[in-house]
């Protein structure tokens, strides 16, 4: 028997690592799109520096936080949830071992398996470990891999504040006259990276998310630079 692929996700952890990098993908890219929609729309009514940074910064810290909260409370409730599943599945079998080993012999027979085969696997696992065998094929939970809110938080957290830097200093090095299309340029092209890292977890097409996120981004600011060159072109700003 020879073993797994190497780089197929298998054993415990997996959940969690996956939970964690795509809150990591999804943080990175919010990151450039707001920091940049924000910086770019600032740039488009100012070229002034300290007005720049002052707004860049602003989203990149209100914005981190917003995110880590936001998974957090999100990955909680999912968490929470698992955990109330886990506790009652735990009571059923506590309560009517019989009937559960019914609905575990089932499950098995409407996975392919003849009467006599699924029998004989529902017991040998009810055995083995009861509350796991029901968990995997009722519910499709690993009770020692739930999903980490702290891992997501965090994760979230950091993923947008790097995402946030590369705009926020693509707008303030260069000179003024070509701030703006170099921050175009490299918020494009970090879309198109993040675009195809999170279809390459997904398993999804690489070249329709990373196309979705540069058109959307690219709209995103098109239309906060007009906004501010409006403003600062009718002296509101």
């Amino acid at each position: 028997m020879t073993d797994a692929h190497p780089d197929e996700p298998h054993g415990s952890g997996l959940s969690q690592r996956l939970n964690w990098l795509r809150a990591g993908v999804l943080g990175a890219n919010d990151g450039i799109v707001s920091v940049a929609s924000l910086v770019v729309g600032v740039a488009g009514a100012t070229t002034d520096n300290a007005a720049l940074l002052i707004a860049g910064l602003a989203g990149l810290v209100g914005g981190a936080i917003s995110m880590a909260l936001g998974e957090y409370v999100s990955v909680s409730s999912q968490r929470d949830s698992e955990q109330a599943l886990i506790h009652k599945e735990r009571e059923e079998l506590r309560t009517m071992p019989e009937e559960e080993l019914d609905e575990l012999t089932r499950l098995y027979r409407d996975r392919g398996l003849n009467e006599e085969t699924a029998r004989q696997v529902a017991v040998e696992l009810t055995e083995h470990d009861a509350l796991a065998a029901h968990l995997e094929v009722e519910l499709g939970i690993d009770q020692d891999d739930l999903v980490n809110p702290w891992h997501a938080a965090i994760s979230s957290a950091i993923s947008f504040t790097i995402g946030a830097l590369l705009p926020l200093l693509a707008i303030l090095l260069p000179p003024p006259a070509v701030r703006v299309p170099i921050t175009f340029l490299a918020v494009l092209v970090a879309l198109a990276l993040t675009g195809y890292v999170s279809a390459k977890v997904g398993g999804a097409s690489p070249v329709r998310a990373s196309l979705r996120l540069v058109i959307g981004g690219a709209l995103a600011l098109l239309a906060t630079w007009l906004i501010g060159t409006l403003l600062g072109t009718t002296g509101v700003v």
